[in-house]
């Protein structure tokens, strides 16, 4: 099909778009121009009432409204229309000229709208979209709202290859020879017999053919078919994390005089994936163990649009902090999202839902998932289908239909379905124990129990729990609860229950486990049982990216300061949840070294982090997804001569702390706080700390940290060109830096961003966890001396001059090409 990019020149309103509203509403509304990707719900007023709490950020729910114009051509006429809709949050109407032509429930699945009954050949046409969020909360997290990922316009003769219907799969790879199978789905949509050709070609890496096959096919009017052809090609380059080689697909159907009709193509990677309780996971026959973490959706400062750069920007940094592997918590991610796992060699675990029958938030999805559950699992694998980087599909998360002999079916149903679709891949459930059980706790503990339908309530009663959580999950009542939820699935997952992996092996020889989410400061123990059993094919961390809602989740806090009360989340105007390895603007945290140590990411080369001084002597209180409050500074003015702690990470036998040369003494790695782990308490001197590790008493490496001097506005960007009318962005980072360049953590300063030129700006901001900006806004204070500014690329080539501003300071000043 001819597929057309539609982002670009879109008018968005809110406010209620039904027929009453408009006769009698008064004042048309306000329109603005915006171009797609857009979230309309980032860029409103949050309150500390607004009826999306604390899981969706204090943001208000509302009805946004789309609508563009395109013209149809009269050569048009006969041809088969759709409109494609990556994703669109959520209940979307679709109007074509004032007419219904479709909608869709889910926020995260792609859906298409066949429009040609509504159009008028040579003329304009309007597409209206309007999106109903005003039932809050219909989410556990920040949702965003309005159409965040790519719109396209899809045209076809009537003798077409169906939209998305190219699928390739290795059947058998080695590294000799690899038999790879097309799929095509063809529709006959005329009212006469056809009969042509689907013709194959594959490139290589290099855009070299590396191989074409021809079939002929027939089809009766009305009749859709699958043409299947093999090819066998030699010496193929495997795809792995290590070496993501892809190929390209391109099928044509041309009619039998050779003329062209139609085509579709696709990327695709050669790799072959094999799983056993003896060496566990592993890809073209090599052991994999997933390090891994969950991602929510969004893009922090640009709210849920799924820009490419953005999403691809998340893959490379996660990449680059160790990880090989993420989980979509819990929704479908994005295309975007896996086109860049599938470039740069990151695996991936797509998660359907949330939410089954029973609801966590008033309004979410189990309201309407079993009327459209099969439509959504079949957009997700069709979507996925093609991606080397998709290995695992998980059909839930923490799902307490789990722990039910009558409820457990509808997981068999999500399976049969996903096999029927896709038998390439794994299937694996996020299984929380404690929820599956939740009305048996009684039983268990043998207390009076109780059940929560409240997602906020048990995500509460998890981190107040701690290892009271392992204790339930290994209760025989709860081994009995799950039986037949974990054993319907290729993979059995498990949420905060490590516990079980040693447990499982015993009574369940024949099952195998992952990590599907685990607390972050839990990875040292977590990490010695996927390398030391081989059942145990990885760890998945909540989690890898900070993300939007669930306020504070991550927060450290002091008994001294909250009377030893430990909130679940944080009061308005909290606005992320702090607790990922990266922050919401792409900085990797202290945790994500250690993480990186445990994973010989870092080799022997040791970590340091401070711990704030003016928190000194308070007695910390850490949750299920916090860690310590230390970042990695030496920078601490009016603290001189005070006590002060220095913590250091190595995957070493000792370190030894210096400060401005000055031993301050040499010390075991681990402790009984965490392995890789360790620390001192010293004074604080301006000047310099350094860490040094040994191994077998000789040093292994060393880190090092030094005061900042006065700072001074420092700007460097991600990229120097990005093209014109596209989705193209450019991250720029605004750092408070001396001249040596050291970051000043404890400086803050009001900076004003200024654009000039053919771009604009698609967000700016900090990772402030605890803030009433808007991520709209030009001017920001910064946050641990930074912030952070994207400009996607306008319409029109040129030159964006972006110039950073601060009173007291230097100007600052970059430029990039818009070609």
């Amino acid at each position: 099909m001819k597929k057309t990019n539609i982002n670009n020149d879109w008018q968005s309103w809110t406010g209620a778009s039904g027929l009453m509203a408009t006769f009698f509403g008064g004042q048309p509304p306000e329109k603005a121009d915006v171009d797609l990707p857009h979230d309309s719900m980032l860029h409103k007023d949050r309150s500390a009432d607004a009826v999306s709490g604390s899981g969706g950020g204090y943001f208000p729910g509302e009805t946004y409204n789309y609508t563009k114009t395109i013209y149809i051509p009269e050569t048009a006429r006969g041809d088969i229309l759709y409109l494609e809709f990556e994703g669109v949050f959520m209940y979307a109407h679709v109007e074509i000229n004032g007419n219904v032509a479709g909608k869709h429930v889910n926020g995260y699945t792609g859906f298409q709208v066949k429009i040609n009954d509504f159009v008028e050949y040579g003329k304009d046409n309007e597409i209206r979209v309007t999106i109903k969020n005003t039932c809050q909360p219909n989410s556990r997290w920040y949702s965003g709202a309005g159409i965040y990922r790519n719109v396209y316009l899809l045209q076809a003769p009537p003798f077409h290859i169906e939209a998305n219907g190219l699928r390739i799969r290795t059947i058998d790879c080695d590294d000799e020879l690899a038999v790879v199978r097309i799929s095509a789905d063809i529709q006959n949509d005329s009212v006469w017999h056809r009969s042509g050709y689907v013709i194959s070609k594959i490139k290589n890496g290099q855009d070299k053919q590396v191989a074409e096959v021809k079939s002929k096919i027939n089809l009766f009017a009305g009749q859709k078919i699958t043409a299947e052809q093999n090819i066998t090609l030699t010496d193929p380059q495997l795809w792995s994390v290590d070496d993501p080689n892809l190929y390209s697909c391109e099928i044509t159907l041309v009619d039998l005089e050779d003329n062209m009709l139609d085509s579709e193509s696709d990327q695709f990677g050669i790799r072959k994936l094999r799983l056993d309780t003896m060496h566990g996971l592993r890809i073209n026959g090599r052991t994999v163990k997933l390090k891994g973490g969950c991602i929510h959706h969004d893009n922090g400062l640009l709210g849920a649009c799924a820009f490419e750069d953005a999403e691809e920007r998340r893959v490379k940094l996660l990449k680059d902090a160790g990880y090989n592997a993420v989980r979509s918590a819990h929704n479908p991610i994005s295309k975007a999202f896996l086109d860049a796992c599938d470039r740069l060699g990151m695996m991936v675990m797509d998660e359907f839902s949330d939410t089954w029958t029973r609801t966590k938030a008033d309004y979410d999805y189990a309201f309407s998932m079993s009327e459209w559950w099969e439509l959504d699992l079949e957009s997700m694998i069709r979507k996925d289908y093609n991606h080397p980087s998709v290995i695992l599909y998980s059909i839930g998360n923490e799902i307490p239909e789990c722990g039910s002999d009558y409820s457990a079916d509808w997981g068999r149903k999500y399976i049969d379905k996903i096999r029927s679709l896709d038998d390439t891949r794994y299937i694996t459930n996020g299984l929380n124990v404690l929820l599956a059980v939740m009305d048996r706790l009684g039983e268990i503990t043998g207390s009076s129990g109780g059940q929560s339908e409240d997602g906020d309530g048990l995500n509460q009663m998890m981190n107040d729990m701690g290892q009271m959580m392992n204790m339930l999950a290994m209760h025989p009542v709860s081994s009995q609860a799950i039986e037949e939820s974990c054993d319907m699935l290729d993979v059995v997952g498990y949420n905060y229950s490590a516990a079980r992996y040693e447990l499982d092996h015993k009574t369940h020889p024949e099952r195998i486990c992952v990590g599907t989410e685990t607390s972050p400061a839990a990875l040292d123990v977590n990490w010695d049982l996927v390398k030391n059993n081989s059942h145990v094919i990885g760890d998945f961390s909540w989690t890898a990216w900070d993300y939007l809602g669930e306020t504070g989740i991550g927060a450290i806090n002091y008994m001294e300061d909250t009377q030893g009360k430990q909130a679940f989340m944080k009061e308005y105007p909290w606005i992320n949840a702090y607790c990922g390895d990266l922050d919401i603007t792409g900085h990797r945290k202290p945790v994500s070294y250690w993480r990186e140590v445990i994973w010989g990411g870092r080799g022997q080369v040791p970590y340091a982090a401070v711990q704030p001084p003016q928190n000194f002597g308070k007695t910390i209180m850490t949750g299920n997804w916090s860690f310590t409050d230390a970042v990695c500074s030496w920078t601490w003015p009016g603290f001189e001569g005070k006590d002060i702690v220095v913590e250091a990470y190595a995957d070493a036998e000792e370190a030894e702390l210096f400060v401005n040369g000055k031993t301050q003494g040499r010390i075991p790695v681990g402790d009984d706080f965490k392995k890789y782990y360790c620390k001192w308490q010293t004074k604080y001197e301006p000047g310099k700390v350094e860490v040094v590790s040994y191994v077998g008493k000789m040093e292994s490496g060393r880190f090092e940290i030094s005061t900042a001097q006065d700072p001074k506005l420092t700007i460097s960007q991600d990229k120097d060109e990005i093209r014109a009318g596209s989705n193209d962005l450019c991250y720029i980072d605004i750092e408070l830096k001396d001249e040596n360049g050291v970051l000043n953590m404890t400086s803050e300063k009001k900076i004003k961003v200024s654009i000039d030129g053919p771009g604009t700006l698609a967000g700016c901001g900090s990772a402030d966890p605890k803030t009433e900006e808007k991520y709209n806004e030009d001017t920001h204070m910064t946050y641990q001396g930074r912030m952070q500014a994207i400009i996607r690329a306008g319409k029109e080539k040129g030159i964006v001059q972006v110039k950073v501003a601060s009173e007291g300071m230097d100007d600052a000043m970059v430029q990039i090409d818009v070609v």
